[in-house]
């Protein structure tokens, strides 16, 4: 699975509110993606707290994952790609 973050929203102190999340993984030709959000309450206080000037993509990337149940994302981006690879529902018409 591949992460990015594809924005950060912030208060003026420097405090990371919201990143803005997205997430593919492919198998062969197909591709399946989720994307999302994550809330946080910035404490500047706080043992652990990185000013935004001073983020790096990783960081936040683990924050997400540390956020997110990442197994049942997993799972449900392997059911979207077997989905892809044979399909249940077929489109069309028979004219």
């Amino acid at each position: 699975m591949n992460y990015n973050i594809e924005t950060l929203e912030r208060n003026a102190e420097g405090g990371v509110l919201v990143a803005h999340w997205r997430v593919n993984k492919s198998s062969g030709e197909n591709v399946a993606s989720a994307y999302g959000t994550v809330s946080f309450t910035p404490n500047p206080s706080a043992e652990d707290y990185v000013a935004y000037d001073s983020l790096t993509e990783e960081t936040v990337i683990a924050w997400v994952q540390g956020a997110l149940d990442t197994t049942a994302l997993e799972a449900a981006l392997d059911a979207n790609l077997a989905e892809q690879a044979t399909p249940t529902v077929l489109q069309g018409k028979p004219w």
